[in-house]
């Protein structure tokens, strides 16, 4: 599997985020904010694994471009809570660093996409 290390943090990012989504209060707000980031959060993960058997390579890149989009969604929504709770320092420790993974993953799929659209328009 082409990327395997990058499939890996994809999916350990999605755990990660579900396991701390699991100590935030339950309100109102929370339960809205916390549906959309494991949603985006592992719906990246589940792009980039779609891309990995893509019918063509305008496929792998559209796919990467999803998991690319997913991922933003997620960096939007840790920094929301960040922004908006008051978290223990543990947990404000776990937030910082899922934000920090969001970015790197951020950076290394839009990499992944301009190279591939380069490629894709050479031919």
């Amino acid at each position: 599997m082409e990327n395997n290390n990058l499939c890996i943090r994809l999916f350990n990012f999605a755990s990660n985020v579900i396991r701390f989504t699991k100590s935030l209060a339950q309100t109102p707000g929370n339960r809205v904010i916390v549906h959309q980031l494991i949603k985006s959060g592992s719906s990246s993960g589940a792009n980039y694994e779609e891309s990995q058997a893509g019918s063509s390579k305008a496929d792998f890149t559209n796919k990467v471009l999803i998991s690319l989009r997913e991922m933003r969604e997620s960096y939007y929504w840790l920094r929301l809570i960040q922004s908006t709770q008051d978290l223990q320092p543990d947990k404000a420790m776990q937030l910082k660093l899922l934000i920090k993974e969001s970015a790197e993953l951020i950076k290394i799929l839009g990499a992944i996409v301009q190279r591939s659209r380069r490629k894709n328009q050479k031919k």
